[in-house]
């Protein structure tokens, strides 16, 4: 780490009349809109949330004039209007965000206001997860450098929010692959009410970073113009000269509230709410103007006029823009998947070798690098001379397909899945696969970028979607207790925005890995990890075989009983059909393959025929995705239905270490056979 000196490159004296002049054109409209805004909620028009940046002016401008638009990559933070404006938005793009209409060219008014962005030109639509996008700001520098280009990545945010792990893993991710980032800490010494003081040790935050190395730390005066734009163009230097992250602390006041719903009076006494009115950049770049002669006062006024009825023509015509049509609502959920064309029902002809589950993926993800050259794998343990995964999934990846596509991770599955969002933002042609944590149990660190991930999609109005696939190895069967046996997958079923799928043979985990790979969107690949070697799993592959989303396979014709079933309980289920058709019972088991979407209308098929239903998974009976699949039934099929919807799965524990505690945790043929045999009779 070193801390950087600024030269001067721009001054009150140095810089063109016409640069000064365009600058407080931006200060002077922004202004006006950062204080117009909370009228527009008291009259009920909207903006209903707005995070006032008065105080924040200087570094605010120096980061919209140093954003090359369509080139760098801009992430802003909730309280960045004067960095959305200087960076090219106008005005009334502006206030159609803060009223949220549907014309707002963001998020179509589906986002919160005071969140502005305009991905086409690289103005990044990021959440509310405060200080979040500081992982995507890193994935897209990644891709930035992979790709060669002279542009830089940057990352706004304020100084409590440097608080958060993600941002540290952050940090740590960039200076390790020394990328082309520039984090920029607005420090206006609050966190909503919480001081500085009640966040970190040290006065300036930014000096947390000290001991990292490939990393330059650049101190300003972020209520000073000048001291902001030198400092800004410093970091640009040394992002794309020197060729690793900087970080811009930026000294900033606070002028009035966190935002319209908090009261600063209740933490703040008179005389701080004078001082930092005192300090107001806005109206300190004015005085500078006209004690340097750079300006007149008349030439100021003149300014000021056009900036208000630039104000008022915005007004006028994002009043007129229309509102979000609830109609709408299940537009750009999902992106539509790639469609198999060779196997459009995901099944083939049994003829020729058969091959383990653990094969098929290995030699499909290796295909599919092939294919699209635009493919990148990372994850923990990906990649060091033969290993090649926890289980070796992997393997040969690397060797194959060099360090810059396949490559470890740290051990911080947040930035693994948030790099992986940001990496995709890059380009559309870039196809993402990571192992999400090494087994699904560790996946919990990384819940607050897969949900944030979730609604990109939605929340952006259908201008982004990340295109990563996520592998996990799920379940138990292993002996491996607590953080290596427990299943996931019901509690991600809730969240809307990401396909779920959970393969039970190889030619399935090939297949659906394919189709994975090849679409547009978010794809939770579970993995059986218990199957990966499991004879019973092995199958004949075609080449190129795909399986689609959303089409369950019946893996056994029946008609006294409809099994339904995924993953591991799979074979389960087909041995205890078996036995069942030694009794002379005609048992029909499905395999879901695909969670979410869900073949609601092979399954409602299927229960006209047989009338009986028994749903069986690994994962817990209590608030796992069979009460999902129980619950459709009984809504959609319920006058077919002879007897209850009858669920196996796994008791409402964990699932413990010891071999005996797993079986007596876990479903087996044994407890399937005697619940089926129980619905049979019924």
């Amino acid at each position: 780490m070193k801390n950087t000196e600024i030269p001067e490159i721009y001054s009150i004296k140095k810089t063109p009349k016409e640069t000064l002049a365009h600058w407080y054109r931006l200060m002077a409209v922004g202004r006006t809109i950062d204080e117009k805004a909370p009228n527009y909620l008291k009259q009920a028009i909207g903006w209903s949330y707005h995070g006032p940046y008065a105080g924040h002016d200087g570094i605010q401008l120096a980061i919209g004039q140093s954003f090359e638009k369509s080139k760098d990559h801009l992430f802003l933070y909730y309280r960045d209007m004067l960095s959305a404006l200087s960076a090219g938005m106008t005005a009334e793009e502006l206030i159609l965000n803060g009223i949220s209409k549907a014309t707002d060219p963001g998020t179509g008014g589906r986002h919160m206001s005071n969140h502005f962005s305009k991905p086409e030109w690289n103005i990044h639509n990021v959440s509310s997860l405060t200080g979040n996008h500081t992982l995507h700001a890193v994935g897209v520098a990644r891709a930035i450098k992979y790709y060669g280009e002279k542009a830089v990545s940057i990352s706004s945010q304020g100084e409590s929010s440097v608080s958060e792990g993600y941002v540290y893993e952050a940090i740590n991710g960039a200076t390790r692959e020394k990328l082309p980032v520039i984090f920029v800490f607005q420090d206006n010494g609050y966190g909503i009410s919480v001081p500085k003081k009640d966040q970190t040790a040290n006065r300036k935050v930014a000096n947390n970073f000290s001991g990292f190395k490939n990393l330059s730390i650049i101190h300003c005066n972020g209520k000073d113009v000048f001291d902001s734009m030198n400092a800004m163009a410093e970091a640009r230097r040394v992002a794309l000269e020197e060729g690793h992250p900087v970080i811009v602390q930026a000294n900033c006041v606070r002028i009035h509230s966190h935002s319209n719903s908090d009261k600063h009076e209740l933490y703040r006494n008179e005389n701080e709410r004078n001082y930092v009115q005192e300090y107001d950049p806005f109206a300190k770049f004015r005085r500078l103007l006209i004690r340097y002669n750079r300006f007149t006062e008349e030439e100021i006024r003149e300014m000021d006029d056009a900036a208000a009825l630039e104000i008022k023509q915005a007004h006028k015509a994002a009043m007129k823009a229309p509102d979000p049509d609830p109609a709408t609502i299940h537009d750009f959920v999902v992106p539509e998947p790639h469609q198999p064309e060779k196997y459009p029902d995901g099944t083939h002809q049994e003829s020729g070798e058969k091959k383990k589950l653990i094969t098929a993926l290995n030699e499909t993800l290796k295909a599919e690098f092939r294919h699209n050259p635009d493919t990148f794998i990372w994850g923990q343990d990906m990649a060091n001379k033969e290993k090649g995964g926890v289980f070796n999934v992997s393997k040969g990846l690397q060797k194959e397909f060099g360090k810059k596509r396949v490559f470890n991770a740290p051990i911080a599955e947040d930035f693994i899945v948030g790099t992986a969002n940001g990496m995709s933002r890059y380009s559309e042609k870039i196809r993402i696969v990571i192992e999400g944590a090494e087994f699904a149990d560790y996946f919990w660190p990384a819940m607050e970028q897969y949900v944030d991930s979730s609604h990109d999609y939605w929340r952006s109005n259908g201008k982004f979607t990340p295109n990563v696939t996520i592998r996990l190895a799920s379940g138990g069967y292993i002996g491996g207790g607590l953080y290596h046996s427990q299943n996931i997958e019901g509690s991600l079923a809730s969240i809307p925005g990401v396909r779920i799928v959970y393969p039970s043979f190889a030619d399935d985990a090939a297949g659906l890995l394919r189709t994975a790979m090849r679409s547009r969107g978010m794809t939770m690949f579970m993995e059986p990890k218990a199957l990966y070697q499991d004879p019973r799993a092995a199958t004949v592959i075609p080449d190129d075989f795909e399986v689609p989303f959303g089409k369950a396979r019946i893996r056994r014709e029946g008609s006294d009983l409809t099994l339904i079933t995924y993953g591991n309980t799979t074979h389960m289920s087909l041995d205890a059909a078996e036995q069942l058709a030694g009794e002379g019972f005609s048992v029909e088991v499905i395999d879901l393959r695909s969670l979410v979407p869900l073949d609601k209308e092979t399954l409602i098929a299927s229960v006209k025929k047989t009338n009986r239903v028994l749903v069986v998974h690994e994962d817990k009976v209590h608030g796992g995705f069979g009460g999902e699949v129980a619950s459709i039934l009984m809504e959609e099929a319920f006058e077919w239905l002879d007897a209850p919807v009858r669920r196996v799965g796994s008791t409402f524990t964990p699932v413990g270490f010891h071999r005996e505690l797993e079986k007596a945790i876990l479903p087996n043929t044994d407890k399937i056979y005697a619940a089926a045999k129980e619905l049979l009779i019924y």
